[in-house]
């Protein structure tokens, strides 16, 4: 097959989650033998013209200079490259952007969207870009030749609203079983002596919430590691807010990835505040480090975790998880979770969940051309 990836700022991933995605299936792919294309921002990082058998399509990207508008015209500029192409399969990852230029796909190519999560839900959207986001969602579900859910929440979602069926394809994570305690030291702290939460400061991923809960456990000095971005506006008022409590410490990004494993490996509670979105990829990453996770109590988290987790909906609730939760009592939470990443969240699995669907689509294509 002849395949096509937009919808990201290319490979290799130097971004995000969908960054990483494609990345990984567009090598499988090639090593299948399909020949594959991912699109890339013309200013990407790197300029070479194939990756490990992938071949990249560099267009550009106004972002760095019009911000959010400039992926508009990076999308247009994707879309009207592979009308050329005469591509099999176009696999478009999210919609926010490129939805609006739906009625220029290519006829002749299967499009299948990846429906990311409910985008329109983040508060850090302002209402007339939240109404656009509904609209941009709108017009890929009908749109899209086939439409991919990465949670079953996702799923429910777009069959009650669109009357559209999805296929279930969860996002995935490596296995980590390499611990190194020394790397604590770098950050000060001691085995199972530590909590934490990682997340982009953005008002539903509940910072908020899980310090408040710490703050309310005052006598409890047990440090909290806040591992994000916090240069931003919402990421000062949290620091503001919590500056008299000395064991809550923001500790800005953190992208080494084994770092970050052996972080949540050795934590007491790692905390996930996100309730909006499919399957988050810090979450998986957290079950494949075999930490004991307290969730955000909503569909999306339960989608994932099912009963292997603790749950809170308020401070309240995540001061008593702070007092009344051990890890070495929890074992078979953690042991669940590793088991789930290893069997069902695996990235193997999932790339070939995504080629069986390809191959799948194929079919029926064929199929309805010989009638």
């Amino acid at each position: 097959m002849k395949i096509a990836i937009l919808g990201t700022r290319g490979i290799p991933n130097y971004y995000g989650g969908f960054e990483q995605f494609a990345e990984f299936f567009s090598v499988y792919l090639a090593e299948k033998g399909h020949d594959v294309y991912c699109y890339n921002s013309h200013n990407h990082k790197y300029q070479e013209k194939t990756f490990h058998g992938v071949n990249l399509i560099h267009k550009h990207d106004p972002e760095y200079k019009f911000g959010t508008f400039g992926q508009f015209i990076y999308d247009f500029n994707c879309i009207m490259d592979s009308r050329k192409r005469n591509f099999d399969i176009i696999l478009q990852l999210g919609y926010t952007s490129n939805s609006v230029w739906f009625f220029l796909m290519p006829k002749k190519s299967i499009n299948i969207i990846n429906m990311d999560g409910l985008e329109w839900k983040r508060s850090k959207y302002s209402k007339p870009v939240q109404q656009f986001l509904k609209l941009a969602e709108w017009l890929a579900a009908k749109s899209g030749d086939y439409l991919v859910s990465d949670s079953l929440g996702i799923k429910k979602f777009l069959l009650e609203k669109y009357k559209k069926e999805s296929t279930y394809i969860a996002y995935g994570a490596y296995p980590f079983n390499s611990p190194n305690e020394d790397i604590l030291k770098e950050y000060q702290v001691e085995k199972e002596n530590f909590n934490m939460i990682m997340a982009r400061f953005e008002p539903e991923n509940n910072l908020d919430m899980v310090l408040e809960g710490v703050a309310l456990n005052s006598e409890d000095k047990t440090p909290i590691l806040v591992v994000g971005n916090h240069n931003t506006k919402y990421g000062e008022y949290l620091k503001n807010k919590f500056k008299p409590h000395e064991n809550i410490r923001f500790m800005g990004g953190i992208y080494n990835l084994q770092h970050l494993n052996n972080l949540r490996y050795y934590s007491k509670l790692y905390f996930h505040g996100h309730s909006v979105g499919g399957t988050n990829p810090s979450l998986l990453e957290a079950m494949a480090s075999q930490a004991l996770i307290a969730a955000h109590n909503n569909d999306f988290n339960k989608g994932v975790l099912k009963e292997n987790a603790f749950y809170f909906s308020n401070p309240t609730e995540v001061k008593n998880l702070l007092n009344n939760s051990k890890k070495s009592n929890n074992l078979p939470f953690i042991k669940n979770n590793y088991e789930a990443i290893v069997n069902e969240f695996n990235w193997t699995k999932i790339n070939g969940d995504y080629l069986q669907l390809f191959e799948q689509c194929m079919e029926r294509y064929k199929a309805g051309k010989s009638k």
